[in-house]
């Protein structure tokens, strides 16, 4: 038989191939190997399916080999899949179409992602071998009975020869002949880390060998079934979690975890995990790994997932996007919005589950989800309504209350349909005691977004009020026992605390407390949003608190200090312990400035001296 023999050069229909692959991808040239093994896979994929279908015959195990022979300078990848025939190496090889090559470059100008944008556009996956090589060779032969066997070979220059093969079983073999610049690529522990990356859950065990080592990898490198393609039926808890140290390398479990199995029309799969946080300052970068039929395509995928949840770390398989996928088509697609929304439907699926089934899970993880919940409701309407209902308020005892719940605990003990909370724990732990002699639950809502979470859900439901506890007085701490105005004692207070602030006489239900400083919670809250813009609402200034102090006329100390300013002898003894009650409401309720510490601590020891 006349040996088979074909000699030209690669033609394009514009500039030559080769120099733009080396332009465009030069800067993420570990994706050869992606596309290469990737090219494997496909023809295995393909002689399976002609053996379900009763047209082919395998009896082996599919598999690919990665061999290095630093000796030779060689990167070989060899599948026993479909193979080629030569008319197929002539049309899908030696053919590359380009009629679009000039766009395409004007339009990847200047673009950062070079790679992920040219390769697979225009058949290109095969010939990114030439980042790093300075020829390619192709030692195939075809499942086809009676086809024979075939080469080829192509230099960087793009000029090719093919002929006759001598690969004696069915298969591709690739060979590689390195660049002395890439030679970094014929050791163990760099294309180790390649296949890591891009490799680690394509469909067909991959091996790793080195030439001139003691022999290869005992089994594949990469997880053919990885997780995600279960059924969440059958994956157990410690799978989970096993796959998520592996994969993300966090040593700590994450919160909770969503499996994802998604059908038509959106058919794509994963797993996402909400991990767990050191503090409220740690970084808020997820990591979502996007993938292809299990092949790697891109890391930190954003588009992807809501934004108010961006913290999330996972695996995506989407097979209904593009292999090479750009950040612009992720930007622009219909489809990537369908899958962000399916995303958030699952998250809130998740919490309302733990809410009906696993309560006290929901309330473990509650602080750490909370910050994110909040903004997605005010960011998203749907993920509001989803979500509502569970949203839960832990209180002062440790107790995790919705407000329908709040509100009926706290029935008949205070305004009706209010909650009453907490910012600072530590500094109004006195106003915290007072509701306590209640039996009054306190919200504890000292987040950095719960000012703003609070008015955004008065303004979803008018029904439910929340007031801070260091508020206007109510029936809360008011006894039904009405004040006589003491006008010396006004005056008293009047003469030694700030001109703003005003002084009212009230009788509290608690004797123990002499006074209290009180704000007007809209203006409050009002003024705390507007202080996150400072300097950015231009003709916009805030307003000043409105402080009043509450002197309690069921308070021992109060009495005192009142009948001591009856007499104009003891009236400065008299100012003198109304000023330390005054010190002390600002205390309890916001903490001093450097100038009040020192007054205190003066006024303190005076008050020692003349004890």
């Amino acid at each position: 038989m006349e040996e088979m023999k074909k000699n030209g050069g690669i033609s394009v229909d514009t500039e030559h191939i080769f120099p733009v692959i080396k332009r465009w991808l030069y800067s993420d040239k570990d994706i050869f190997l992606r596309e290469l093994v990737s090219n494997a896979c496909d023809a295995i994929t393909k002689m399976k399916r002609l053996v379900s279908l009763g047209k082919a015959e395998c009896e082996e195990d599919y598999r690919i080999q990665v061999i290095l022979d630093p000796a030779l300078g060689e990167i070989r990848i060899v599948d026993n899949g479909i193979g080629l025939t030569s008319e197929e190496i002539d049309r899908y090889i030696n053919q590359i179409a380009l009629s679009g090559a000039l766009e395409f470059i004007e339009k990847y100008e200047g673009e950062s992602e070079g790679s992920g944008g040219i390769i697979g556009h225009f058949g290109l996956g095969f010939y990114s071998a030439f980042m790093v090589a300075s020829r390619v060779d192709i030692n195939t032969l075809s499942f086809e009975k009676g086809a024979q066997s075939a080469f080829w070979t192509c230099t960087d220059a793009g000029d090719y020869e093919m002929k006759g093969g001598t690969r004696s079983t069915r298969g591709t073999e690739i060979i590689l002949h390195i660049t002395e610049e890439e030679k970094e690529y014929l050791s163990r522990e760099k294309v180790k880390a390649v296949l890591d990356t891009y490799c680690a859950f394509m469909p067909v065990p991959i091996y790793l060998t080195v030439l001139g080592e003691n022999g290869g990898e005992d089994a594949p490198i990469n997880d053919p079934n990885p997780l995600w393609l279960k059924s969440p039926s059958e994956c157990t808890e410690e799978e989970y979690l096993a796959f998520y140290h592996k994969v993300f390398g966090d040593p700590r479990d994450p919160l909770f975890y969503i499996h994802i199995n998604a059908e038509f029309p959106l058919n794509f799969k994963g797993i996402l995990y909400f991990p767990k946080l050191l503090d409220e300052y740690a970084s808020l970068e997820g990591q979502v790994k996007l993938y292809y039929n299990q092949v790697f395509v891109a890391d930190n995928i954003k588009e992807v997932i809501p934004e108010y949840m961006m913290l999330l770390k996972g695996v995506l398989d989407c097979p209904e996007l593009p292999l090479n996928v750009s950040r612009s088509y992720l930007q622009n697609s219909g489809y990537v919005a369908k899958i962000s929304g399916h995303i958030t439907k699952k998250i809130c699926d998740k919490f309302n589950r733990l809410f009906q089934n696993d309560r006290k899970k929901l309330e473990e993880i509650w602080d750490d989800v909370k910050p994110f919940v909040e903004y997605g409701c005010t960011r998203d309407s749907k993920f509001f309504d989803r979500v509502k209902d569970i949203i839960l308020y832990k209180t002062t005892e440790n107790e995790y209350l919705t407000a329908p719940e709040y509100l009926e605990k706290n029935r008949g003990k205070g305004e009706e349909n209010t909650v009453y909370y907490t910012n600072d724990l530590l500094q109004q732990v006195g106003y915290i005691n007072l509701f306590r002699e209640q039996e009054i639950s306190v919200a504890v809502m000292d987040g950095i977004l719960d000012s703003r979470f609070l008015s955004f859900l008065e303004m979803q439901d008018h029904a439910v009020h929340f007031v801070r506890i260091d508020s206007e007085m109510d029936q809360v701490l008011k006894a039904e026992e009405k004040a006589e105005e003491n006008e010396a004692l006004t005056e008293v207070f009047r003469s030694v605390i700030p001109e703003k602030v005003t002084v009212v006489q009230e009788v509290m239900k608690s004797s123990k407390t002499p006074a209290l400083l009180t704000l007007a919670e809209e203006k409050r809250r009002l003024g705390e949003i507007l202080k996150q813009y400072s300097g950015k609402l231009e003709g916009i200034s805030v307003p000043e608190d409105e402080v009043t102090l509450v002197v309690n006329m069921n308070c021992p100390l109060i009495a005192r200090i009142a009948g001591l300013s009856a007499d104009e002898k003891t009236k400065e003894k008299a100012k003198a312990l109304a000023k330390q009650v005054y010190m002390i409401a600002v205390i309890s309720q916001r903490g001093f400035t450097r100038e009040e510490l020192q007054e205190f601590i003066d006024s303190s020891i005076d008050l020692l001296y003349n004890a």
